[in-house]
């Protein structure tokens, strides 16, 4: 990975972040009777100019924590600060102009574009909204250029989003994304819709135009090789919780939660020095995040778990490995050989 020049300057930081969405029994009188624990409790910072990724599986928390960023969800407790203002319940006119440096790509390119509009229209939207390039041809040559930056053809402006592909629906929903020029992109699981001879090209372009823009990107996903591949600094998500936050190359190199190990180890090896090595799957089922194990949320699926840690939650810690990590009873290297995953020496 080609790591981006970061300054030590932090664009987001989020502190102790909670989205608690309410259980409810009663059709007319509607009491409530729980929660499900999208995000609870989770802190980090997002430092300018670099891409974090967010990884775990699915119903951890990861879109969650985007929309909450985004402010399309409001957080039920917490913080969130953008270059040092705090967003977390800014009314909604003052964050009209948040939003312009804050835009998100979503992961599902045929259910994010309005089909009843062209491509020049949907591209073009965020002008309109905020009441820049009144001028229509001004704006129609904008929006081309926009089109032309992101691989589409200029001249299909007047065409209707049935009329694309699925990657050059993401591609337009990129167009709209960057149009603003925001400080920060959220890119929402942007391939996993998306065919594989697809994927590389999209991510090649998210990257191309952070470099060329100077964007800082929030990638969330479930392929660890494709997290590899685009983040300088990578989180891990479990039931609402991050278990384990670092750098790409220090995650990967020797991941310490076994959460992470076990992640990791289930993902295909292409090399033949390795055939027939069986490796340790998770075992389990995430548990319901309306009904989370206490302490520490993984010990119900972890080898290692221990009496403490159903009592006593860890909380992220520096390790020798050089992430943080959550928990009582970190990988060790002979541990992470056991289940397959190579660290680096």
């Amino acid at each position: 990975m080609n790591a981006v020049e970061q300054s030590t300057d932090q664009l987001v930081s989020v502190r102790d972040l909670v989205k608690h969405f309410p259980i409810t029994r009663g059709i007319i009188f509607q009491r409530k009777v729980g929660a499900v624990k999208a995000v609870d409790g989770i802190s980090f910072q997002i430092r300018r100019g670099e891409t974090l990724g967010i990884v775990g599986e699915t119903g951890c928390g990861k879109t969650t924590t985007a929309r909450l960023i985004t402010r399309l969800l409001e957080a039920t407790s917490g913080e969130i600060s953008f270059e040092g203002q705090d967003i977390t319940h800014t009314a909604r006119r003052p964050l009209k102009a948040v939003r312009r440096e804050v835009q998100m790509i979503f992961q599902d390119p045929y259910s994010s574009l309005n089909p009843r509009k062209t491509i020049g229209s949907i591209i073009g939207e965020p002008f309109a909204i905020h009441g820049l390039l009144p001028d229509r041809t001004e704006r129609k040559r904008e929006v081309q250029r926009l089109m032309e930056t992101v691989g589409l053809n200029p001249e299909h402006y007047n065409r209707y989003p049935h009329e694309f592909s699925g990657g050059q629906r993401q591609r337009i929903g990129v167009a709209r994304a960057i149009a603003l020029q925001p400080k920060l992109l959220i890119a929402d699981e942007p391939v996993s819709a998306l065919d594989v001879s697809i994927q590389a090209q999209v991510l090649n372009l998210l990257r191309d135009l952070q470099r060329r823009f100077g964007l800082t990107v929030v990638l969330i996903a479930h392929d660890l090789s494709v997290v590899r591949h685009m983040c300088d600094r990578v989180a891990v998500m479990y039931l609402g919780k991050i278990v384990e936050i670092g750098s790409s190359d220090d995650l990967y190199g020797f991941p310490r939660h076994p959460y992470t190990g076990a992640l990791l180890a289930a993902v295909p090896q292409p090399d033949p020095s390795r055939h027939g090595e069986e490796r340790r799957v998770l075992g389990g089922d995430v548990p319901s995040p309306a009904n989370p194990p206490s302490a520490c949320r993984f010990h119900t699926r972890c080898p290692k778990a221990q009496e403490i840690c159903s009592v006593t939650e860890p909380v992220l810690s520096d390790t020798e490995g050089g992430t943080s990590v959550a928990c009582h009873f970190p990988l060790s290297r002979e541990e992470l050989s056991e289940i397959g995953v190579r660290s680096s020496a």
